[in-house]
C-alpha cells in the first residue's frame, strides 16, 4: 500500500467515528509494510482525555507486538497530532508521521492544537499549566533504587 492509501484509511476511520458520534480523528500505524494498529479518537466514549487516535494506535501496537519500542513504524493520522501524541510517538521511537488535516484546517472548528504547541515552546513554569518541583524532605534514591533493580 502507498502512503496515500494508508492515509485514506485513517481518514475513513475518522469519518466513521464522526458517524458514531465521536471526534473526527483516526490513525493507522504501519510497520514493515503491515498495518499493526487502527484506531479512532475515543475521548467521548471513554471520558479519557488521552484516548486520542494516535495514542490508541500506539497502545494497540505496543500490546500486539509486546514491546514499547515501535522504531520503524509510521503513523498516519487524519489530523495534525497534538503535542501529547507527538511526544508519545517520539518516546516509542516513531520517527515518521503523516497527517491529512493541518492545524490551520482544524482551527475554524476548534480542532487546532497550535496554541498548545506555542505554549510548549516556552518554559513549563510559565505556561497555563503551572509546574512546580516538590520533593518531600529526606526523599532521595528513587532512581538509584530503580537502576539497581535493572541488573
Amino acid at each position: 500500500m502507498s502512503d496515500e492509501q494508508y492515509m485514506r484509511e485513517a481518514v475513513e476511520l475518522a469519518r466513521g467515528n464522526v458517524d458514531a458520534g465521536g471526534l473526527p480523528f483516526g490513525a493507522v500505524l504501519v510497520r514493515d509494510g503491515k498495518i499493526v494498529a487502527r484506531a479512532v479518537n475515543e475521548v467521548r466514549a471513554t471520558h479519557d482525555p488521552t484516548a486520542h487516535a494516535e495514542m490508541q494506535a500506539i497502545r494497540q501496537a505496543s500490546r500486539a507486538l509486546a514491546t514499547p519500542d515501535l522504531r520503524g513504524a509510521v503513523m498516519y493520522a487524519s489530523g495534525h497530532p497534538c503535542p501529547m501524541c507527538f511526544a508519545a510517538m517520539h518516546r516509542c521511537g516513531i520517527r515518521t508521521a503523516y497527517f491529512a488535516y493541518s492545524n490551520e484546517d482544524g482551527a475554524p472548528f476548534g480542532m487546532s492544537t497550535a496554541a498548545l504547541y506555542a505554549e510548549m515552546r516556552g518554559a513549563p513554569e510559565r505556561g497555563e499549566l503551572q509546574l512546580h518541583a516538590c520533593r518531600p524532605t529526606g526523599e532521595q534514591g528513587l532512581y538509584e533504587a530503580w537502576q539497581a533493580r535493572q541488573s
